[in-house]
């Protein structure tokens, strides 16, 4: 098992209004009930509804809410950085290689 990225989740209730501000690139998962999204430095809204993600910039204020009687759940997904990534490819094609020559599983 390997951890592909790392997440943090929010639930926002009926009528509540959700105040961010983004440290990182990230990306916005939506889970339960439509989420309304508005970003600072954009003037457009954005209605994502669940099972959809938006890529968020760093820096950016984000206001999220929900309407109707569902709560909804947002998850703020950030990737792993390069290095760790990196080491697991390595990791990967050094057990491959292992296997395919040495006749030994890693287990």
């Amino acid at each position: 098992m390997r951890q592909i990225s790392s997440s943090i989740t929010f639930e926002i209730a009926p009528g509540e209004t959700m105040p961010m501000m983004v440290a990182h690139s990230t990306r916005l998962a939506v889970r339960g009930a439509p989420v309304w999204v508005t970003r600072s430095n954009d003037v457009e809204d954005y209605w994502l509804e669940p099972g959809r993600s938006l890529r968020l910039r760093p820096g950016e204020r984000l206001w999220l809410s929900t309407e109707g009687p569902g709560t909804a759940c947002v998850a703020f997904v950030a990737p792993l950085s390069r290095a760790a990534v990196l080491a697991d490819l390595a990791r990967s094609l050094s057990d491959w290689w292992a296997t395919r020559w040495g006749g030994w599983r890693t287990v």
